[in-house]
């Protein structure tokens, strides 16, 4: 997918009279905004300044704690009562942001301007349906009926990639998966067509596949209705995609900006090179031979209900998976939001128990889990220090040497011991993941299942991450499932991949092989998907919306996507077939040579 094209309206600098220049929509003037810190203040913005045109796509990036965030709150006036805005300005067609009153500014959220949250589940309401949230802003600013606002949810629904969108209507947001979340916060932020769409990590918790249909979805908002957009991510390759203009922020100021490929492929400033470089590859650790876990037949269910806790029935969700897990071993599963990959998870560490199977573990041990979502996995009444000392207490640690390993581990995790006094709202996105993975790091377990353990960080984060799991790796020998949608972060840290389809396994084997070769048509679809193509028969299934397929259906669940099926596809299950190079994959093609 290529950059939208519209180099006329592409500013690098900032006007010296917003009321001067018509195709100006958004100016930022010099802003300042602070937190209490200690005795003083701490400045979290300091004298940004950039402009957003009518049609333009800026992307906004930099680390965690950088002011990204912060900015975008400022714009919507949803800053936390702590904050403080110093100096500044923004204007927004013309008028000062900062000097409407309340009611004004209220009316333009969701209809003039709207935002996307990083954490969907933190954003909607957990007591409404959706059909409610997602119509909540045609309510207040249309005079739509009822049956013509319920006609526009679901469009909107369908729009952001949600194929049961009559049935998602009527459900709660927990009843969705984080990626099926993050999109009914997109069909509620552009259901009313704003003029300008703040991004703040929209597709961070988004597999590849449905990761490329928002970005398509954003680019066509962007030409066909000309919202602009204002992308705040610390995905780079994203960015270069999607971005007619960048603006790169570090500890509140802004270091860089100008035109998306000019900055990211020739980057003037330390910072901005340092965002920009790679995240090393792994060396290979060799193959370790002892299983420390082994799924055999394992099949998952979860219970469906209907009006207030009336059971209706069950939904299959794992459906009969074996594999076993070396000592030592990093082992990748990829797969799209939704094919039960948290599931596996939750099965595996004991939190779901309605399964068939068997999940055996070594003697001695206990899996430690790495949540997706840092925010919810964190309690939000205590201290960093009380949530990292509770794995140290049911070990037996003292008190005085509990206070010593957490504070050491923030520093590990790339964090002052003075984090230990917060608490998880004090914290970003990033940090408080930071916190997440560094609890499961202090019980030593040996085992860590980790769901999407960087997919909230921005690259500089996630390269520090990374190097210390791989670290940890080798002085521990410590053994890793590692969930994520980000198939390059796999290939660059996992020996061994298993691709997951609707709850099954369709491909696995060194990461070498599969990704050199990939056997299935999904794998390639979503190796398609990571390098934004789109050109041949794979494009089809890669662009459709993932078709809703029955628990109990007799054939292969990709049927109704693959272009490359067979009769015998949608009546039998293919076999898993061996192929060269300890790799094999599930289809009947293959089988058939």
């Amino acid at each position: 997918m290529n950059k939208k094209e519209n180099p006329e309206n592409i500013n690098t600098g900032v006007n010296t009279d917003v009321r001067e220049d018509m195709n100006l929509l958004l100016s930022v003037r010099g802003l300042t905004i602070s937190f209490p810190e200690g005795n003083g203040r701490h400045e979290a913005v300091l004298d940004l300044s950039f402009d957003l045109h009518k049609g333009d796509i800026v992307g906004v990036v930099g680390e965690s704690g950088s002011g990204k965030s912060m900015t975008a709150l400022a714009m919507m006036g949803l800053l936390p009562k702590s904050a403080s805005i110093d100096r500044g300005e923004i204007f927004f067609k013309g008028r000062n942001l900062f000097s409407m009153t309340p009611e004004e500014r209220r009316s333009l959220r969701g209809a003039e301007m709207a935002m996307v949250f990083q954490e969907p589940m933190t954003s909607l309401n957990p007591v409404m349906r959706i059909e409610e949230q997602v119509g909540e802003n045609l309510e207040l600013h249309t005079d739509l009926s009822k049956d013509e606002i319920h006609k526009r949810v679901v469009e909107a629904l369908e729009a952001v990639g949600i194929n049961d969108a009559e049935q998602s209507c009527r459900k709660y947001p927990h009843e969705l998966s984080g990626g099926q979340r993050q999109r009914v916060m997109l069909a509620l932020a552009t259901i009313c067509s704003p003029d300008l769409l703040i991004a703040d990590e929209p597709t961070t918790a988004l597999d590849v596949v449905v990761q490329e249909q928002i970005l398509r979805l954003l680019m066509r908002i962007n030409l066909e209705r000309g919202i602009s957009i204002m992308f705040i991510s610390h995905d780079l390759n994203v960015v270069k995609r999607l971005c007619d203009r960048v603006v790169v922020v570090y500890q509140g100021e802004l270091v860089e900006q100008g035109l998306t490929d000019e900055v990211l492929y020739h980057p003037k400033h330390e910072y901005t090179k340092k965002l920009v470089s790679q995240i090393p590859l792994r060396d290979d650790l060799g193959a370790k031979t002892e299983t420390v876990m082994s799924l055999q037949n394992l099949n998952v269910f979860y219970d469906i209900r209907g009006g207030l806790f009336r059971k209706k029935g069950k939904k299959h969700v794992i459906h009969d998976m074996s594999f076993n897990l070396h000592d030592g071993e990093i082992l990748g599963v990829v797969g799209e939001s939704g094919c039960g990959k948290s599931t596996l998870c939750k099965a595996i560490i004991g939190l779901h128990k309605d399964y068939t199977g068997i999940i055996w573990t070594k003697p001695g041990l206990r899996p430690q889990m790495v949540f997706q979502d840092p925010f919810s996995s964190l309690n939000p009444a205590h201290t960093v220090e009380w949530i990292m000392e509770e794995p140290l207490k049911v070990r037996g640690i003292a008190a005085s040497e509990r206070k010593q390993r957490v504070a050491g581990m923030l520093t590990e995790v790339g964090l002052d011991p003075s984090y230990a006094e917060r608490k998880p709202r004090e914290l970003s996105g990033g940090q408080r993941q930071r916190i997440s993975i560094g609890t499961a790091l202090l019980m030593e377990s040996g085992f860590i299942i980790a769901d999407e353990p960087v997919s909230a960080l921005d690259v500089t984060v996630q390269s520090q991450i990374v190097k210390l799991l791989l670290r940890l790796h080798e002085e521990k020998n410590m053994t890793m499932m590692f969930i994520s949608h980000d198939l390059d972060m796999v290939r660059r840290i996992c020996r061994r991949v298993l691709v997951v389809y609707r709850g099954e396994i369709v491909e696995g084997g060194r990461s070498e092989e599969v990704y050199g070769k990939p056997a299935h048509p999904y794998t390639r679809m979503l190796l398609k998907a990571t390098q934004g193509e789109g050109h041949d028969e794979d494009a089809v299934a890669m662009n459709a919306l993932p078709v809703k397929v029955p628990d109990d259906y007799p054939g292969c669940p990709f049927y109704p996507r693959c272009e490359q099926h067979c009769d015998r596809c949608a009546h039998e299950k293919p076999p898993m077939v061996e192929l060269p190079g300890n790799h094999a994959a599930k289809c009947f093609r293959i089988a058939e040579g």
